[in-house]
C-alpha cells in the first residue's frame, strides 16, 4: 500500500484557538505530502499568519505553505479554487455549506464543528474533583471551546453536595467585576459582542423556564465583553441552555434518578464532539463511553483529548465529519490510499485471457466450486 499526497490542502481555521488549529492541520497536511493554503478567521488573522510564519523560518518553502486573509467570501473562493481537500474548523452552518460544495467537486473534507458535550456524574465520583472540573472545564477561555463542558448530568443521590460545591469554586473565579481593571483575573472576556449576544440569549431563556441561578448571571460592572461565571440548576432540555451550543462561561446542571438517564439525556443532542464521565469504578466508564454517541469519552476530565496526538480526533452527527490527529492514521486522511498489486511471477502467468481454451474453463469451474459449492460458505453468504 502506497500513501499519496493529495496535492493541495486548503485549511479553514476558527477564532477561538487561532493559532493551534491553524498550526496542527496545517503540519499534518504538509508531513503527508501536501502544499496548503490556509485561510485563518477574519477575526483573529495574525495568529494563524503566526502559524505559516514559523513553518517558513522552520524551512518550509514560501511556496508550499500560504496564507490568505478575509471572510466569509474569501473562504468560499479557497473551496471553489480546485483544490484537492478541504479542512474546516468551525460552525455547524459554514460546516453543511463547504461540506456540500466538497461533494459537488468531489473533494473529500474533514470537518470539525463544534459541540455541546456533557458531563455524567456517577454516584461514586470524587466529588470534590468532579465540581472543580465542571467549573473549569465550562469556564477556560469564557468557555469559548468546543470541547468545553456544557451540560452536567449528576445522580441525584449526590446532587445536593455537589451543587454545593460547584456554587463555591465558581463564586471564587476571579474575573474584572471583582478583581477590577488592571488586576490578575482568571477568567477573560468574550472575543466577540456576537457570542456575548449568544450566551445572554441562552441565560434568559434559561431564566423564563425556570432554572435557578447559584452564581453569577450576567456582565459585569466593567462592560465591554466580560461576563460573570454563571451557575444554573434545574435546567431541562427545553431550554436552550441543554440543547444549544453556548460557548461561554456558564454551568448548566441537571439532576438524573442514575447513570441511565444521564447516558440517555447526553445522548438526546444533535452534537456528538467528546463527553466526559466522573466516576471511581474503571469497569463503570468503559460501560459509558461504550453506549455514549461521541467521538470521544474522557474519564475524570475533559477536553484534553485534542492535545493527545496518538489520539483520532473528531465527532459524530453534527459535530463534524472525518478526523485529524491519530498519529499515522491522522496522517493518511491527508493522502491518497493507493493498493499496488505485485506480480509474483515474470512473464506468462495463469491470468485468464480470451479466447477461453478447455484448461481455462476447467480453472474457472475450479474456482467457482471452491468459492461457492461449499455448504458451509454457502450458508456464510446466505
Amino acid at each position: 500500500m502506497a500513501y499519496r499526497p493529495l496535492g493541495v490542502v486548503g485549511v479553514i481555521t476558527p477564532w477561538n484557538g487561532p493559532f493551534v488549529l491553524a498550526l496542527n492541520p496545517v503540519v499534518q497536511a504538509l508531513l503527508a505530502g501536501n502544499a496548503v493554503v490556509l485561510k485563518p478567521s477574519e477575526v483573529a488573522p495574525r495568529s494563524g499568519e503566526w502559524a505559516v510564519r514559523i513553518l517558513r523560518e522552520a524551512g518550509v518553502p514560501a511556496d508550499v505553505v500560504a496564507v490568505v486573509h478575509g471572510d466569509g467570501q474569501t473562504g468560499a473562493a479557497l473551496v471553489d479554487a480546485g483544490v484537492d481537500k478541504i479542512s474546516f474548523t468551525g460552525s455547524v452552518a459554514t460546516g453543511r455549506v463547504i461540506g456540500a460544495a466538497c461533494g459537488a467537486a468531489l473533494i473529500p473534507c474533514t470537518l470539525e464543528l463544534g459541540g455541546k458535550d456533557a458531563m455524567i456524574v456517577c454516584a461514586d465520583a470524587d466529588l470534590e474533583e468532579a465540581a472543580a472540573g465542571a467549573v473549569y472545564l465550562s469556564m477556560f477561555n469564557c468557555g469559548q471551546v468546543c470541547l468545553s463542558v456544557e451540560r452536567v448530568y449528576v445522580v441525584d443521590s449526590v446532587a445536593d453536595a455537589f451543587e454545593a460545591r460547584v456554587a463555591e469554586i465558581a463564586a471564587a473565579v476571579r474575573h474584572r467585576s471583582v478583581a477590577g481593571p488592571g488586576a490578575e483575573v482568571d477568567m477573560g472576556p468574550f472575543i466577540t459582542e456576537r457570542q456575548l449576544a449568544i450566551v445572554r440569549r441562552h441565560l434568559d431563556d434559561a431564566r423564563a423556564r425556570g432554572a435557578t441561578v447559584l452564581v453569577g448571571g450576567g456582565e459585569n460592572g466593567g462592560g465591554g465583553l466580560h461576563f460573570t461565571p454563571t451557575v444554573l440548576t434545574g435546567v431541562t432540555h427545553d431550554m436552550a441552555v441543554m440543547t444549544e451550543e453556548t460557548f461561554g462561561p456558564i454551568v448548566a446542571i441537571e439532576r438524573v434518578r442514575d447513570e441511565d438517564e444521564a447516558i440517555r439525556l447526553a445522548n438526546d443532542s444533535p452534537y456528538g464532539l467528546s463527553g466526559s464521565v466522573f466516576t471511581a469504578d474503571p469497569a463503570r466508564i468503559r460501560e459509558i463511553a461504550a453506549r455514549l454517541v461521541t467521538g470521544s469519552v474522557v474519564h475524570n476530565d475533559a477536553a484534553v483529548v485534542y492535545g493527545v496526538p496518538e489520539a483520532p480526533f473528531g465527532g459524530r452527527r453534527s459535530s463534524g465529519l472525518g478526523r485529524v490527529n491519530g498519529g499515522r492514521e491522522g496522517l493518511r486522511g491527508f493522502t491518497h490510499a493507493q493498493p499496488l498489486l505485485l506480480a509474483r511471477r515474470l512473464g506468462r502467468g495463469r491470468t485468464i485471457r480470451y479466447p477461453y481454451t478447455e484448461a481455462q474453463e476447467k480453472q474457472l469451474d475450479r474456482l467457482v466450486r471452491v468459492g461457492f459449492g461449499r455448504r458451509i460458505l454457502r450458508r456464510l453468504l446466505a
